[in-house]
């Protein structure tokens, strides 16, 4: 069996934002394409997720917000915020997309696979506790870091948010909890305009919050320089257990949404020092899952590239 995972299931294409919304079904598709016409596909163990229960949702959100986004659209709404459109079939997409992150962190957990990528759809950082927005429900990843820490017992969780927008809805669900570090670069100023240095954390919480803003034009060079000082350094001291990456692909270069100008090679390089920093922590227990990117082939691209070193460190290992 292959070490890497993709997670995937068709009915992430049943989410329904809309003629021109950026945030498509054929973003997934783009990379489904692309896999399906590159060797890596053979290298590569799929594997369908199962739904989220609702109580999984309520390890991050309120009780009130899964209802909310629950009776939306019987309700009458066709969009939760102006950036966030829903479908008939939102709610329950939503639900196999939380299912997407925690089915890969099971069959990591389990030993079946060394790592592994959630092609997932809603995305998930934006959206806090108490809210959804910026094209996000729930909060996917931040409902797999409690359910590491609840289900699987681990103490300590690394989160590296690598997305052009900043992720503020993970950054709140931890801010006074030193027990996730959260590390993100993102375009500053920008959509939803938090995430600046100052943004440290609050109370126990207090310095395992690290926010890099980036300006636009930012070079791809200073987006290593933070990846290998400030966030290797930070996360070999608080060393995690499990590693989970919100892998966003909107800062680069191409993408209409934003300014930045990574490139394939600089999405290999950023994962390349995530996995040094899992083998050395965590046995390279990694997780990613899909957030951002709206060039289709830049986003496709920059997914197999992602990809090509988890496959390959897997297979080392």
């Amino acid at each position: 069996m292959s070490k890497t995972g993709i997670i995937y299931h068709p009915d992430y294409l049943k989410h329904d934002t809309g003629f021109g919304h950026p945030e498509s079904p054929y973003r997934l598709t783009s990379i489904l394409d692309r896999l399906r016409d590159s060797d890596l596909l053979n290298e590569l163990t799929i594997i369908e997720p199962t739904s989220a229960k609702e109580e999984d949702i309520l390890l991050i959100h309120t009780r009130e917000h899964l209802e909310m986004v629950k009776s939306a659209w019987n309700g009458g709404l066709a969009s939760l915020t102006p950036d966030t459109p829903i479908s008939e079939d939102s709610f329950r997409v939503a639900l196999l997309a939380v299912g997407g992150v925690l089915t890969g962190i099971d069959r990591i957990m389990a030993g079946e696979i060394k790592n592994a990528m959630a092609l997932v759809r809603p995305p998930g950082h934006h959206a806090t506790p108490d809210q959804a927005m910026g094209f996000c429900l729930f909060n996917n990843m931040a409902i797999g870091a409690r359910h590491l820490q609840k289900r699987h017992g681990i103490k300590k969780v690394l989160i590296v948010d690598w997305d052009l927008h900043h992720g503020n809805g993970t950054q709140e669900a931890f801010y006074d909890d030193p027990s996730v570090l959260y590390f993100s670069t993102h375009q500053y100023p920008h959509y939803p305009g938090t995430g600046s240095y100052q943004d440290t954390g609050e109370g126990k919480g207090k310095g395992y919050t690290i926010n890099t803003p980036m300006r636009a034009g930012t070079p791809p060079e200073e987006f290593m320089k933070k990846f290998r000082e400030t966030l290797y350094e930070r996360a070999l001291e608080f060393c995690p257990g499990f590693i989970l990456i919100s892998a966003g692909f909107d800062a680069h270069k191409d993408d209409p949404l934003g300014g930045l100008l990574l490139t394939e090679d600089s999405y290999a390089e950023m994962t390349r020092i995530v996995l040094d920093i899992a083998d050395k922590c965590c046995k390279g227990r990694v997780l990613s899952a899909l957030e951002g990117g709206y060039n289709l082939d830049a986003l496709a691209l920059s997914v197999l590239a992602h990809l090509g070193v988890m496959t390959a460190r897997a297979t080392d290992s």
